[in-house]
């Protein structure tokens, strides 16, 4: 896999998972989720509530799926599909109350399609992403150990 700028990787708990972003799909949630890693605000954070043959969600810095970044992003849907290990944005009922909780899914589920904001998908990895710890919640959770981009340096 060649190494972009929209190369995120997920140091976690179960090993490496490789993202590549997707800004043609969803420039303002690529740009914000970049800021956040950047930042190290996913450094540490817990995968909060994973769904056997469903998905793994993370992003809440309560641990909880309460909380957030603070600032809310404006729905970018589109027409990728929610596949296995495509990543997508959490939200509440409001479409424009994405934060910076997102999932990554373990299995087709494509009554999320044009509902929630597609931004990327898992290249490498994917093992790992499967075995995350399950729960809702999640009893002593794996977590995203740190989040960085492969274009930055170390």
């Amino acid at each position: 896999m060649s190494v972009t700028e929209n190369t995120l990787i997920l140091e976690t708990t179960q090993g490496p998972v490789t993202i590549e972003m997707r800004p043609d799909l969803a420039p303002g949630h690529v740009a914000r989720i970049k800021e956040l890693v950047r930042e190290g605000f996913y450094d540490g954070i817990v995968f909060h509530r994973v769904i056997e043959g469903f998905m793994a969600q993370t992003g809440c810095p309560h641990g909880t799926g309460t909380g957030g970044s603070g600032q809310k992003l404006k729905a970018e849907f589109n027409k990728e599909p929610h596949v296995r290990g495509t990543a997508s944005m959490a939200r509440a009922a409001n479409p424009d109350s994405g934060d910076s909780q997102f999932f990554i899914c373990f299995d087709d589920a494509r009554f999320l399609d044009n509902q929630y904001t597609v931004w990327g998908k898992v290249t490498e990895g994917m093992e790992n992403v499967d075995k995350i710890k399950r729960g809702e919640p999640v009893q002593n959770p794996d977590k995203i150990v740190k989040a960085r981009m492969a274009a930055d340096k170390e």
